[in-house]
């Protein structure tokens, strides 16, 4: 049996097996009578308030001097 043939047998038993399905236009759900019971569990562990300072790895490294720089331009204005 070729791929073709398997194809065309797959497509053959595709299109016999199609159904018309029909959905409702709306549906209506009622949350009114619902009743939750349940138990409240406090979650195990402790909250702290101590505010910590987040430091992050800079993806720019910052300059705090240009000296080689500057010392270069005047260089090249003379």
């Amino acid at each position: 049996m070729g791929v073709n043939s398997m194809i065309l047998y797959f497509l053959i038993l595709m299109s016999l097996a199609k159904e018309n399905v029909v959905y409702q236009k709306q549906t209506e759900i009622d949350f009114d009578e619902i009743d939750i019971t349940g138990e409240m569990i406090k979650p195990q562990g402790i909250l702290s308030k101590d505010k910590q300072i987040v430091k992050f790895n800079p993806l720019i490294e910052l300059r705090t001097d240009w000296d080689l720089e500057m010392i270069q331009s005047v260089s090249e204005i003379k």
